[in-house]
């Protein structure tokens, strides 16, 4: 498994930029590769990407969802990956967008982008749209603040 570790400070407080984040299927307005993610249920999304050429679908589960504070995720199916991302009040007007990701390259192509930091790159390259994205908006365009909490026994 390979780690990714990043983090960005947004200039809007850490409500507005939970808040958007839980809108996931906004994600391909500033993630690179994602075509398509659709809310299955609450706690379920299905991915479609196209990442170099290469097509994927995933199921991913929510396994923690703090409102606020995180949201942490592991895929169910297909791309093996899982992360968290965290929400830091810097100043109310600020907050740190932490996300740190372990993913399973599969097949050569992609174990040869890992070693080359072509998925940490673009996870760089994500979070900044993610804050053009945030700070261009005059508030989040939608929210769940529902709470999952984090499975004792996973």
């Amino acid at each position: 498994m390979s780690t990714i570790e990043q983090s960005i400070d947004v200039a809007v407080p850490v409500r507005t930029a939970y808040d958007q984040w839980t809108q996931f299927e906004e994600f391909p307005r500033f993630m690179e590769g994602v075509d398509r993610i659709e809310q299955v249920t609450p706690t379920r999304t299905h991915w479609k990407t196209s990442i170099a050429g290469v097509h994927r679908e995933f199921d991913a589960e929510i396994s923690e969802q703090l409102p606020d504070e995180r949201i942490a995720w592991h895929s169910t199916g297909g791309a093996r990956q899982a992360g968290v991302v965290t929400f830091h009040r810097i100043d109310p007007s600020t907050t740190r967008v932490m996300l740190q990701m372990e993913f399973a390259p599969d097949g050569v192509a992609e174990q040869v982008g890992d070693k080359l930091h072509l998925v940490e790159s673009r996870v760089k390259g994500d979070l900044k749209r993610f804050k053009e994205y945030i700070e261009g908006r005059p508030e989040p365009s939608g929210a769940w603040r529902g709470e999952v909490p984090q499975d004792p026994t996973g």
